[in-house]
Order: C-alpha cells, then sequence, then structure tokens
C-alpha cells in the first residue's frame, strides 16, 4: 500500500463536514490501508480521513493495541474528565493542553460495515474524540487551554 501526504492546519480541506460511507468498495479499502501506513510511517495513534485530503467519515487509530478502523464512527456516551498533552499529525511540532472526557463509547462500522461498539479510557477516548472531531471539521488546536508549545523528539524514545 502507499502512504499519504498529511494535510496541515490551514489546508481548507480540514475545516469542512465529511460524507458518510454507505458501502464499502476497493477504493475505500485501499483509502483505509493508505490511512493505517501513513499513521504508522508518521508515528500517530490516530488518523481521521480528512487529514489525507478525504472528505470520508473514516477514521484509524491504534494506540498500541492494533488498529482499529471505523467508518461512519458517533460518540454515544462519555464520563469523567481527563486534561492532557495533545498533538496532531496536521499540526507538526506542536501540542497543547486538552481537556477530554476519561471514558467514551462510540459506536461505528468496521471494514466489513458491521456495526461495532467500543469502550475506550485514557489515551483512546482521547483519541476517539480527536479522531472524530476531524470528521466534523474540529481541531483540536480550537480547545488548546492556553497556548501551544512546541514538541522536540529524541531520537533515542524511538
Amino acid at each position: 500500500m502507499a502512504t499519504r501526504k498529511i494535510r496541515e492546519l490551514g489546508d481548507e480541506v480540514l475545516t469542512k463536514q465529511c460524507k458518510e460511507v454507505t458501502k464499502m468498495t476497493l477504493r475505500t479499502k485501499v483509502l483505509i490501508q493508505d490511512m493505517l501506513d501513513t499513521m504508522y510511517e508518521a508515528l500517530g495513534v490516530g488518523l481521521a480521513a480528512p487529514q489525507v485530503g478525504v472528505l470520508k467519515r473514516i477514521v484509524v487509530i491504534d494506540v498500541g493495541e492494533g488498529p482499529l478502523i471505523l467508518i461512519n464512527p458517533e460518540i454515544l456516551e462519555t464520563s469523567g474528565e481527563q486534561t492532557g498533552e495533545e498533538g496532531c499529525l496536521s499540526v507538526p511540532g506542536k501540542s497543547g493542553q486538552v481537556t477530554r472526557p476519561d471514558y467514551v463509547k462510540v459506536k461505528a462500522l468496521n471494514e466489513d460495515m458491521e456495526e461495532i461498539e467500543l469502550e475506550g479510557t485514557g489515551l483512546l477516548a482521547r483519541a476517539f474524540c480527536h479522531e472524530i472531531d476531524h470528521l466534523d471539521g474540529k481541531m483540536y488546536v480550537d480547545l488548546v487551554e492556553g497556548e501551544l508549545h512546541d514538541v522536540s523528539y529524541d531520537e533515542e524514545d524511538e
């Protein structure tokens, strides 16, 4: 498969509402695999289709427990609160403090277009919220408390 160019803050595609996916096509399967390849290559934990320039309601997430593919995801319930550092592949080299729910339950379709429900806490809950926001044209920078700051990655940390 292939990696795709990640769109960055300022690109109009990141502010648009995405369209629901109504059927699984070969083209959509290729998109999902490319999104996974792109996310892993960029060392991210999540990626939404608009970040690679495609206005479809698809996100991929991997917080270290294997890839999750969510088609037409929606948040069913949330509880609790967590505040922590958040970054985005579309805002390279920056991060900021964001408050999100600590528990999130989502409903989505998987790659076989079967309905699934997933629950997450901590980083996974944060990733669900962050990526689903992308599908509605929202960016985490609008939620940052205080200022965005530079992030430096140590080669030894990889």
